[in-house]
């Protein structure tokens, strides 16, 4: 497989601090990676040398002759005087041309660009709105590569799952920067983590990450005490919580068993809830008869929803549906047009807005926290102000530095920070995800878990909601609160379904259910495949052994190098079959899902 970009030796720092040092990758054709690593830690730089847009200080960066690529980052930039059309379909000369081309139109639709307008000027866009004509403008295109920072902001749920089965159906190369682990998961075959200037690789998605991670902190020393802990917290919740998204050898998923043994669930919900109902009483937050609108459109309508001790909720819809407004009424910002909106008595609410306009800029990042409070209370733990800090990614250094001088993504810990001091008992988080590295993210959901009270989630981040609530709600836009028993994928299945009888309406044709997959094997083939896979495992199971008994061989022999020398090569020929056993395991796994 011809590689269509190579970085040989590249070095690229600002001011001091050295970003990339000495780093060399390639990205093959038709490879899907996924960029993680802690914010400022290199990840958007690492995309600009490779797509070209910044040069690396030394080393080398070559790309393939003719190479088709496209960029979209976070700083979007669209011509002044555009309409979105324009922007989006600059490559075809009249509307027949791509409308008659499914995958355009796929595209148009699936990223909302027909809501927006294709006659829309740009220049009256939202941020959100411009990232995503960039990102269709992109897509578009015929490409051979397609580097992506942060494609799922400004996307819900459906526009995040659109994305992902578009970029899976397609062989383009792609090297996205994310922090949503449903789409890494989803979507990437190999991950690169940037760390301290490094890039270390790895072979699949999150999950195959978050054990190669795990696995190299069980090794480390005890520096790396903390991260190897919530690395095997979050394996627990991989292994036992969340669906399994990538295949995996059979020894891999023991070794990860053997690895949290022990490790207890994530959070115990009997005893969160008891504790809930001993801080909360039976009244938390109750509408009761509610009509709420946002400008014209209907949010709820003469809806009554009661809110308990310990609930933990997530609100799912798509954008515009009414999610923020909805938690702007829970929190008494806002004013229903009907009905009314019951507080209970003990009720301590801390609202996570979207804006990062609550913060005081004057004060050092320690000052600020210490504002609030100076010591916590958060289940069985009593942390200090600087010890909440360092757990949200502000080690002791960085807790000196002036807040003005904050990136996004620090503003939007440190919101976290100040909100968890002030000890409230309802948390309400209008998409907390945004600017958060991964690093963050499992820091606060370790938070959580340990967190005894009545939490409502607004997020786009699936990973999140089913990691961290307990119920999934969804606004449809019918003025109603859904309950969804099957989580997400209920409220996916339930959009496709809704949107399947809309377009029978629109045609007066009866609506046709998604056609069933044709199987891939015949049954002949299947129990071929599940003879040949059961026969794979007992030969990984032998070589296994093999290995482990030449590893006491060479321990015993430490002191006899001819003998050394003999078992070193035989293991060299026991790892490389084991290597080609793993690979045909995989194939032959892969082919029965």
């Amino acid at each position: 497989m011809a590689n269509l970009v190579n970085l040989e030796a590249v070095s690229k720092s600002y001011g001091e601090r050295m970003l990339l040092d000495a780093v060399s990758l390639g990205v093959g054709e038709g490879e899907r990676i996924g960029v993680v690593g802690l914010n400022g830690g290199g990840k958007t730089t690492l995309l600009e040398v490779l797509a070209g847009i910044s040069p690396p200080d030394s080393g080398r960066v070559s790309r393939a002759r003719d190479l088709r690529m496209r960029v979209v980052t976070q700083r979007t930039e669209l011509a002044e005087g555009s309409t979105v059309g324009g922007v989006v379909l600059a490559d075809y000369a009249a509307e027949h041309e791509w409308a008659s081309d499914a995958r355009v139109r796929s595209i148009v639709d699936g990223l909302g660009i027909s809501a927006i307008g294709l006659d829309t000027p740009t220049d009256s866009l939202s941020g959100g709105e411009r990232r995503r004509v960039a990102l269709a403008a992109a897509l578009v295109a015929e490409l051979d590569l397609v580097v992506l920072d942060e494609p799922t902001n400004h996307l819900d749920v459906e526009g995040v799952r659109w994305l992902a089965d578009h970029l899976l159906a397609r062989k383009t190369a792609l090297v996205v920067v994310t922090h949503d682990r449903w789409f890494l998961d989803t979507v990437c075959g190999r991950t690169w983590e940037v760390v301290d200037g490094k890039v270390e690789q790895y072979e699949g998605g999150y999950a195959d990450w978050v054990f190669a991670r795990a696995e190299r902190a069980r090794l480390a020393a005890a520096a790396e005490e903390k991260r190897r802990n919530l690395a095997r917290k979050e394996l627990a919740w991989l292994q036992r919580g969340a669906r399994a998204r990538t295949s995996k050898p059979r020894y891999r998923i023991e070794a990860a068993e053997a690895l949290i043994s022990g490790v207890p669930e994530p959070r115990d919900s009997v005893e969160l809830m008891t504790f809930a109902k001993r801080r909360l009483g039976k009244t938390v937050l109750e509408l009761e008869d509610v009509t709420l609108k946002a400008g014209e459109h209907t949010v709820l309508d003469n809806v009554t929803w009661r809110i308990g001790p310990g609930d933990r909720i997530g609100v799912v819809g798509v954008n515009g549906s009414g999610k923020t407004t909805l938690l702007r009424l829970l929190a008494g910002q806002a004013a229903p047009e009907a009905g009314r909106r019951i507080e209970g008595k003990t009720v301590r609410l801390a609202h996570l807005k979207q804006e990062l306009d609550d913060l005081p800029g004057e004060l050092r990042v320690l000052e600020a926290v210490e504002k609030v409070a100076s010591r916590v209370t958060l289940g069985k733990h009593e942390l200090s102000a600087s010890q909440l800090a360092e757990r949200l990614g502000f080690g002791r250094a960085r807790q000196w530095t002036p807040v003005e001088d904050l990136s996004g993504g620090e503003r939007r810990r440190l919101q976290l920070v100040r909100l968890l001091m002030a000890e409230p008992n309802v948390l309400l988080l209008d998409e907390p995800t945004n600017d958060l590295d991964i690093d963050t993210l499992q820091q606060l959901e370790d938070l959580l878990d340990s967190w005894p009270g009545t939490l409502v989630v607004v997020s786009h981040d699936r990973y999140l909601v089913e990691r961290v609530c307990d119920s999934v709600v969804a606004l449809f836009g019918d003025g109603r609160v859904t309950h969804l028993p099957g989580g997400i994928d209920e409220y996916l299945e339930t959009r496709a379904e809704r949107a399947r009888k809309r377009d029978a309406r629109d045609t007066g044709k009866p609506a046709k259910a998604e056609p069933a997959a044709e199987p891939k094997l015949s049954a002949a083939e299947w129990r071929a495949a599940t003879k040949e896979l059961a026969k794979l495992e007992r030969k990984l199971d032998a070589v296994q052994e093999r290995e482990a008994r030449l590893h006491e061989a060479l321990a015993a022999a430490a002191t006899d190098p001819e003998r050394l020398m003999e078992l070193n090569g035989e293991l060299k020929a026991v790892l490389a079959e084991k290597e080609e056993l793993e690979q045909r395991w995989l194939e032959t796994s892969e082919a029965l899902e």
